[in-house]
């Protein structure tokens, strides 16, 4: 049993976790900014930026998938101001069109390409492939300590694991300036903080983790990542690092909560097949969150506030 599992649920069940930490951290601060679909955007924008950059070098490697999609984002950055411009709209509804259009336009590509060698096709993209990402070489608790096993490790793993302790460093270099620019901007900005900078350094983080869990939950899924756990979280206190701890237990309890189910539950429901471990992962997040808004201790007096600022 204990093979098994470190064989065939270990791999990705790390990874499952990384991914949800990562994402959840910078949602912590986007969520409080009231730029929580900045999650939703990036996995929209780095999709086609993704699949033009596998087209070009011919590998799901993390650099070229970062310069795909920092070059996806650049351009879209640059047709929401052509549009708004030309259009004479406003930059919501030139966001809207941009990120729907260049979204589908990723879909398209993806689906005419040939991807027969690697895990990439639009079913992977929009919702991961983290069943696959299984440690052949390991048999058994043994392997962890085995050099040999060890380097056939899936590279999603230690991918995932460098993403998520970039995030988790700069969160904690830039603690002060991020909780400073988010509640009060202006005091930030009289303190010297180079606002925009901060602002632009958590977007760059934010893709980071939506570029890196892309191969294992997909472009869809990891919207979920962004916002369920850190607007779970946000119902349980009102301290900003209580938040964060709370965003990050809230992440890890989806991902393995998510994971088990995905493989076990249809079982226990007299089922055959497993269902996607990614959608399981973003369904418990979803009830975690629905759950927090019902008991959360601070879920009531958030939803009068709110009431009486309209």
């Amino acid at each position: 049993m204990g093979a098994e599992f470190v064989q065939f649920s270990l791999t990705p069940m790390l990874i499952g976790v990384l991914a949800a930490i990562a994402c959840a951290l910078p949602g912590n601060f986007l969520i409080l900014r009231r730029q929580a679909l900045i999650g939703d955007a990036i996995s929209h924008v780095v999709l086609p930026g993704i699949v033009v950059a596998f087209l070009i070098t011919g590998v799901v490697a993390t650099l070229p998938m970062l310069v795909g999609a920092a070059g996806a984002a650049l351009l879209a950055v640059v047709l929401i101001e052509g549009v708004r411009r030309l259009g004479g709209i406003e930059p919501g509804a030139a966001m809207g069109v941009v990120f729907t259009t260049m979204f589908a336009a990723g879909v398209l590509i993806l689906e005419q390409s040939d991807t027969s060698s690697v895990h990439l096709d639009v079913e992977h993209a929009l919702m991961g492939n983290l069943e696959s990402l299984v440690w052949f070489r390991a048999d058994g608790w043994g392997s962890l300590f085995d050099p040999v096993a060890l380097a056939s490790l899936p590279e999603e793993l230690p991918r995932m694991a460098l993403a998520c302790a970039l995030t988790i460093a700069l969160t904690l270099i830039f603690w002060r300036w991020l909780k400073i620019s988010t509640f009060d901007e202006a005091f930030a900005r009289a303190m010297g903080i180079p606002v925009r900078a901060v602002g632009f350094g958590l977007v760059t983080v934010a893709a980071i983790a939506a570029v890196a869990a892309f191969d294992a939950v997909g472009s869809i899924i990891v919207i979920s990542m962004f916002i369920c756990p850190p607007a779970a979280a946000r119902l349980m206190t009102n301290s900003l690092s209580h938040q964060v701890l709370w965003s990050v237990a809230f992440a890890t309890l989806s991902a393995v909560a998510g994971f088990a189910l995905a493989g076990y539950g249809p079982l226990w429901l007299g089922a055959v097949n497993a269902v996607s471990a990614a959608g399981m992962i973003a369904t418990v997040s979803g009830v975690i969150l629905a759950l927090a808004c019902v008991f959360g201790p601070h879920a009531r007096r958030l939803g009068e506030a709110a009431a009486n600022s309209n």
